[in-house]
């Protein structure tokens, strides 16, 4: 009777203390991911486009502050273990999605599920294929973030985000999603054809990897402004809020390349795409929008301005992943809790409003 009792005022209290989380929680939430996005790589982004640093969209924000990204067990992380952390406040090691490693190997409970629990939408969008870690980390659990075909199971059958946009293949199939109740579309033009007020769930999958770079143009598959416009257009119908994570996922891609071209070129279309979101949410007070990096890549150093529409002179230390800081923007609800260093972990704190370990004690182990 005892064990009963404790039972039922642990339950009580577990509802409770969601709820306490729920309300702490902006209706609508987006978090912009630069993948690879270093400081450099903002300031350099900006000379190019404006002619000078500090003129991208996101640079506008009232908040900013930079964040650590190491993971458990190395001084550099890899985009899983990155993700990982911003998603679940957990970290993990290199290599893993959402799941306990080190530690007991459980799922952990990530943003996305805690806002779909609660009636909210949710969306998932990147330029990279849509199983690619950074995604991945906010809608899947698997000990390995190659684990593609279990990466898109976890989507279509268990997380089931209400828009998936990104690159096709490595896991994700048309008749898989269809089969999962998902409209699929393969191009620019049968997304933008799209009965976004009707539509429920949209998979889709340009292509059969990473999306085109913007340097080299899209041919007949959508910009990431794009595909996020229509996200919006889906993910708002709902009155209960919505999640979406946006992925600039080929700006590190770039930076591997040591490709200064490409790689400002994506960063540009990161800011166009996020100044849709900032467009978005203007006059809105329910709101919060995000943008930061997951690491640098490449070791990007700007050396001299040559002004707009010229890419300015910069140098490389590595054709990988760096150590260093990489910025954090805020705007709107609880943004205010953005200021100095912060870790990757503390950016649930920022959506919870510092209720990040009660929403975690809430998690559920799928």
């Amino acid at each position: 009777m005892l064990r009963e009792m404790t039972s039922i005022a642990y339950s009580k209290l577990l509802r409770s203390s969601m709820t306490q989380v729920i309300r702490s929680m902006p209706k609508n939430v987006i978090i912009c991911i630069g993948d690879g996005m270093g400081f450099e790589k903002v300031k350099a982004a900006g000379m190019y486009a404006y002619g000078e640093a500090g003129t991208l969209s996101f640079e506008t924000f009232p908040y900013q502050a930079e964040i650590t990204t190491h993971p458990s067990d190395s001084p550099m992380t890899d985009s899983a273990a990155a993700a990982t952390a911003m998603a679940t406040g957990f970290k993990v090691n290199n290599g893993v999605i959402s799941t306990a490693i080190p530690g007991d190997g459980r799922k952990l409970h990530t943003l996305l599920e805690s806002f779909s629990a609660h009636g909210k939408s949710t969306g998932l969008v990147s330029t990279t294929f849509i199983t690619h870690a950074t995604p991945a980390a906010f809608g899947a659990h698997q000990p390995l973030r190659g684990n593609l075909p279990e990466i898109a199971e976890d989507y279509l059958n268990q997380t089931r985000p209400h828009v998936l946009l990104g690159g096709g293949g490595n896991g994700m199939t048309p008749a898989a999603a269809e089969a999962a109740g998902y409209t699929v579309v393969t191009d620019r033009a049968s997304m933008l054809g799209l009965d976004t007020p009707a539509v429920t769930r949209v998979s889709g999958q340009f292509g059969d990897t990473n999306l085109p770079y913007e340097f080299d143009g899209l041919g007949t598959l959508p910009h990431l402004s794009e595909m996020i416009a229509t996200a919006l257009r889906i993910l708002a119908n709902n009155p209960n809020g919505f999640f979406l994570m946006i992925e600039g996922g080929r700006i590190d891609h770039a930076g591997h390349s040591n490709d200064i071209q490409r790689n400002v070129c994506e960063t540009i279309e990161f800011s166009n795409t996020v100044q849709i979101v900032l467009d978005w949410g203007m006059g809105r007070a329910d709101t919060l929008i995000l943008v930061t990096a997951d690491h640098e890549t490449g070791g990007l150093q700007v050396l001299e301005n040559n002004g707009k529409g010229n890419f300015p002179e910069v140098s490389w230390s590595t054709g990988g992943h760096t150590t260093v800081n990489v910025p954090l923007y805020g705007w709107g609800v609880n943004a205010e809790r953005i200021s100095g260093v912060m870790d990757n972990t503390d950016l649930v704190g920022v959506v919870t409003n510092g209720q990040s370990g009660l929403m975690q004690g809430m998690g559920s182990v799928h």
